[in-house]
């Protein structure tokens, strides 16, 4: 295995982790140390999910330059109420990472759904 395919086996894992660690509500895995105003916003947040949900994940690409990766997929919620809001429409997402003392670690996330340019609103695609 080479370098770069053992990088992109970390972030694999590390998308992985987080994905997990949301799917069971656990904000502390899914937490920077220090980054109060992210864990405020899921702290908010997740209270809206049911109990148990997962992530389907799709299309990833990770790309590692030295101790600088960029990774972006589409997802969506699913194992919920087929009448969850949450549960109805696919998101992007593009995440970069920053490896220090050898462990990789997000450095920015962004996530989107698609809109209505016209509207504003969210176009919900329950199909890719």
């Amino acid at each position: 295995m080479t370098l770069e395919n053992n990088d992109e086996t970390q972030i694999q894992q590390l998308i992985n982790d987080w994905t997990n660690a949301l799917c069971v509500k656990d904000i502390d895995r899914m937490m920077i140390k220090g980054v109060t105003e992210w864990r405020r916003t899921w702290e908010q947040c997740l209270p809206y999910f049911p109990e148990s949900f997962q992530v389907e994940t799709r299309d990833m690409i990770i790309n590692v330059s030295g101790d600088t990766a960029f990774a972006h997929w589409v997802s969506r919620y699913t194992g919920m109420p087929k009448d969850h809001p949450a549960g109805q429409t696919w998101m992007r997402a593009t995440v970069g990472y920053k490896r220090q003392n050898g462990r990789w670690f997000i450095a920015h996330e962004h996530v989107s759904f698609p809109f209505n340019p016209e509207t504003s609103q969210v176009v919900l695609t329950p199909d890719i």
